[in-house]
Parts: C-alpha cells; sequence; structure tokens
C-alpha cells in the first residue's frame, strides 16, 4: 500500500533517496514550455459501474462495416471470413502462446508460422516468405531498406501511385539514411513509364510499384520491372493478396522484392488494426530478410520438427549485423491468414476473386450512369476504383451516405489536390446486387437534391442582380 497512499513524509523520503528535493525535478529534462501548467481539468472520478456505462455510451456512437453497407477502400476491406479462422485462431493454445519470435515458441506455433511462409510464397511465387510482420506499410519500408543494403546504391523510386501513406512511412524510414527518394507522377492512373526510364538509372537501389495500385488500377508492371533490371535495380512489388486469385503473381512478372497488406486474407477491419505485413523475396535476398523465418528439420529420434531458421534482428544477433530492429512477427495475425488460406484453397480464393472483379465493374457501369458521377480513369482496375464528383461536393455526398447507412471512400483531395474532387470505391465478394444498386439510387437521389438548390441559389442570385 505505500505507493498507492504515500505520506508525505515518504515522498521527501523517496526522492531524497534519488537525490531529488521535489517532484518537479523528476521531470528537469523537459522544457518547460512542453508541460502542463495548472490543473488538467479532469472531470469528477467514477465508480466502476459509472464508467462501463459511460464507456458503452462511447462504444455506441460508432458504426461498423457489419451494420451498413461498406464500400471502403484504400488498403483495408470488407471481405468475409469463415467461421473456421475465429474458431481456430482463437482457441487458447494460440492466443496465450509465448511470444513466437523466441526461441522457445512452442512447436504449434512454429508449425503454423512455417505453413504460413510456405502458403504465401506459394501465393506470390516467390521463394521465401518471413514470419510475418507489422502492417503493409512497415513491410514496404522493410523491403527499400533491403534494396539500399544488397545493393549499395542509395537512390529509391516510387510510383506516385502507391499508397500514400506507404509512402510517408518509406520516408520516415529513410530519415536517417543517405537515400535520396524519388517519387513518380501518374498519368490515367498508372505509373509514368516515360518519367520511371528518365529517373531509374545506374544509381538507383529499387523500384516500387503497387499493383494494383491505390487507385485500383493495374499497372504496366512488365515494362516496369524492365526498366528496374535494366539499370540493375531492385523491382519491389505491393501487391493485394486476393487479386492473385486473377492476377499473375509479383514472382511471375519479375519482382525480386514483393509486400502486402495481409488485412484481406481473414483479418477483421477492426477500426484500423492490427493488421498484417507480408514479405516475400527471391532466394538470393533471404539473409537480408528482417524479422525471422521458421525451418523444418528433425529432431534427435528422427520426428518432423520446426524450428526458428533465421533471426535477423538485434536482440539475437549483433547489433551491426541486423537487417532490422522490428519487434514483433503479428503471430494471430498471420496464423489467421494462414487459416484463411487453407479453407479456401487455390479454386476458392480464384472464385472469391472473380466476385469482386465483376461486383466493381457492374458498380462502376451504373455509378457511371449517376448525373456528376464519372469514372476518373480509364485503366483497367481489380476490385476498386475512382469516381469524380462534377459538383465537387465529395465530403458532403459521403457524409451523406454515411447517413443512410452506406460507407465509401475515402476522399482523395487529402493526398491528391488534384483529385479533390474524387473518391475510392471498392467493392468486394459482401456486396450484393441490391446494395450496389442502392449506392446508385442514393447518389442520384443526392444529386437531384443537389442540383435542385444549386438552381434555386441560381435564381435568386438573378433576380437580386435585377
Amino acid at each position: 500500500m505505500v505507493f498507492i497512499n504515500n505520506t508525505e513524509a515518504q515522498i521527501r523520503e523517496m526522492l531524497s533517496a534519488i537525490g531529488l528535493k521535489s517532484i518537479e525535478d523528476l521531470f528537469s529534462e523537459i522544457p518547460r514550455e512542453c508541460r502542463v501548467e495548472g490543473d488538467l481539468g479532469l472531470p469528477h472520478p467514477l465508480s466502476e459501474l459509472e464508467l462501463d456505462r459511460h464507456m458503452q455510451r462511447l462504444a455506441g456512437l460508432n458504426r461498423s462495416a457489419q451494420e451498413v453497407s461498406c464500400f471502403l477502400g484504400g488498403g483495408c476491406y470488407d471481405h468475409f471470413i469463415p467461421a473456421v479462422v475465429d474458431a481456430l485462431a482463437s482457441r487458447p493454445e494460440f492466443v496465450t502462446a509465448y511470444t513466437p519470435y523466441q526461441p522457445e515458441a512452442s512447436q504449434g506455433t512454429l508449425q503454423a508460422m512455417f505453413e504460413y511462409q510456405t502458403l504465401l510464397a506459394r501465393l506470390a511465387a516467390m521463394d521465401v516468405s518471413n514470419a510475418s510482420m507489422y502492417d503493409g506499410a512497415s513491410a514496404a519500408a522493410e523491403a527499400v531498406l533491403m534494396s539500399v543494403e544488397i545493393t549499395g546504391r542509395q537512390k529509391v523510386v516510387l510510383a506516385g501511385t502507391i499508397h500514400p501513406e506507404y509512402r510517408q512511412v518509406i520516408g520516415t524510414y529513410l530519415q536517417n539514411y543517405p537515400a535520396l527518394l524519388h517519387v513518380v507522377d501518374y498519368r490515367q492512373g498508372v505509373c509514368d513509364v516515360g518519367e520511371v526510364a528518365r529517373i531509374v538509372d545506374e544509381k538507383t537501389a529499387c523500384l516500387v510499384v503497387q499493383h494494383p495500385n491505390f487507385f485500383g488500377c493495374l499497372e504496366p508492371v512488365d515494362r516496369l520491372g524492365q526498366l528496374a533490371k535494366q539499370a540493375g535495380a531492385l523491382f519491389v512489388a505491393i501487391f493485394n493478396p486476393i487479386s492473385l486469385g486473377v492476377l499473375r503473381p509479383p514472382g511471375d512478372y519479375g519482382a525480386d522484392i514483393a509486400v502486402a497488406e495481409g488485412q484481406p486474407l481473414g483479418i477483421p477491419m477492426s477500426f484500423g488494426g492490427p493488421f498484417l505485413g507480408v514479405l516475400v523475396c527471391r532466394q538470393d535476398y533471404l539473409r537480408r530478410m528482417p524479422g525471422r523465418l521458421v525451418g523444418q528439420t528433425v529432431d534427435r529420434n528422427g520426428r518432423r520438427c520446426f524450428v526458428l531458421t533465421l533471426q535477423t534482428r538485434e536482440q539475437h544477433i549483433r547489433r551491426e549485423k541486423a537487417t532490422s530492429n522490428i519487434c514483433t512477427n503479428q503471430g494471430l495475425m498471420a496464423l489467421r491468414a494462414a487459416i484463411y488460406l487453407a479453407a479456401l484453397g487455390g479454386a476458392g480464393l480464384r472464385r472469391l476473386a472473380e466476385l469482386c472483379l465483376k461486383k466493381a465493374h457492374y458498380a462502376a457501369r451504373q455509378l457511371s450512369t449517376v448525373p456528376g458521377l464519372s469514372l476518373r480513369f480509364r485503366a483497367p482496375f481489380f476490385h476498386e476504383f475512382v469516381l469524380q464528383d462534377a459538383y465537387g461536393k465529395v465530403a458532403e455526398r459521403l457524409t451523406a451516405l454515411a447517413g443512410d447507412g452506406v460507407f465509401v471512400g475515402p476522399a482523395l483531395g487529402k493526398w491528391y489536390p488534384d483529385l479533390a474532387d474524387c473518391f475510392l470505391v471498392a467493392v468486394t465478394e459482401k456486396r450484393t446486387k441490391e446494395e450496389i444498386d442502392r449506392l446508385v439510387d442514393l447518389c442520384r437521389k443526392w444529386g437531384a437534391q443537389l442540383g435542385a438548390k444549386t438552381e434555386a441559389r441560381t435564381k435568386e442570385a438573378l433576380a437580386s442582380s435585377r
């Protein structure tokens, strides 16, 4: 109880023991302008019952994708998750397993990671996968660091069509590196190949391209990969794992390193996380991979078993030899992805991707018939596309749709000022024809209302000018 109800004398005694005169001295290293002065203005304390009610009220303000029609895109998608994923991933032997980047991890956990690695390497047609990372953004940044270390070059070229937040994370990672970051502009929704040809040279460590890209469009990956190879640079591909049900995997179009956000693989949207970073590469770059790899071997009795084969973070090897300081492998999220892929199988994944593709193209055709809406880009796309709002009222439109129980977006002006009148629409296998048709009807209704208001204001302005 001494730490709960300290008297002033006890506090003075503790301060004296560490050579300080006052509580203020504890914070002397913090600049005064950064410290809060005076009363914090906190509300009165709540009992446990009152706090529980308060938190329930706050939680009730949220609206999840289970309650609405969700057409949200931008890297986090509302896919169906089979019950088997929750049933197996929530088993206590997985939930309570010791942190699975330690050598003493259980055989069950190690086998799950080994199966995950096998599934992701096969899915991407690459040689090897690590045992997962935080999310797609950090995986992309780690791939860039790999490229810089492998090539000894300092120039990093990013397609302007990769996720803007991935670009931000990569920039943060490179702040303390002598690396030069170049972002290539886009044309008609895809990377400008001509600009890539001009920028990528013998000083380039890697070219990073997302396919399908942030706008949902399909990049000319064969040509882009050739340009990287001609300059001796590595080709880093960011892919959507669900799209590989219908699109060629990164290994087939020449990627040296490939990364992805694993959220579509059986992981809920969960208001933004936790997610899963996928990183796969060619055998040549195995020892430059961040994180850890699980391998298969036999024990002293000749029985099949699993072991942490490669651990390249500073906790396990000399700091100067570590490839990354990343400190987790998102074990439970990787387990969910492995269960999801095993449950679907190759045929299931293909059927899933086909549903997303067909429903998205139906939605794009129908929405393009709504006055004031049009497809911003004409490039082929997978299950996500950009709509342009001729009225320029994107925020108002998306807010109105949310009020009617339909989530759409995000708006693109936050990252692309030239696309301030545009927003994303993503269509997964969960969306029904009825939901798509309702979205079309709501957009048509909202546009008509806005048009009527605009016409009325115009008439008023003309009347007053007379």
